[in-house]
């Protein structure tokens, strides 16, 4: 299995989601997993888990926010997509429309 250590930021919506299904109410003390990197820096993450790869995302203060507000984050962000424009058509101006072309049409045949 891969281990792959990302910033929250940096998760892709499939993996944000999957992050939200892991902690819906946030993370406890007991989700946390605390090493050190090659730099020896101290770090603190939480792990979510794909079928071939375990996530470690980096900790933040921003990270209980991020989770907490992912809902609402979601809907505004579907909300601001383009939405498609229909166009409103009066049925029977369009059939009048409709039939005084074909009229004109048969009308030319036969001249």
């Amino acid at each position: 299995m891969i281990r792959k250590l990302v910033d929250y930021k940096k998760l892709d919506h499939e993996l944000a989601a999957l992050l939200i299904e892991t902690y819906p109410h946030s993370y406890g003390d007991e989700d946390i997993i605390t090493f050190r990197n090659a730099h020896g820096e101290i770090i603190q993450a939480v792990e979510i888990r794909t079928n071939d790869t375990l996530y470690l995302v980096k900790i933040s203060k921003s990270l209980a926010d991020f989770i907490s507000n992912f809902e609402d984050n979601i809907e505004k962000e579907l909300e601001n997509k383009v939405k498609p424009v229909l166009e409103e058509v009066d049925a029977q101006e369009y059939e009048t429309e409709f039939n005084s072309e074909l009229e004109s049409e048969d009308q030319s045949d036969f001249e």
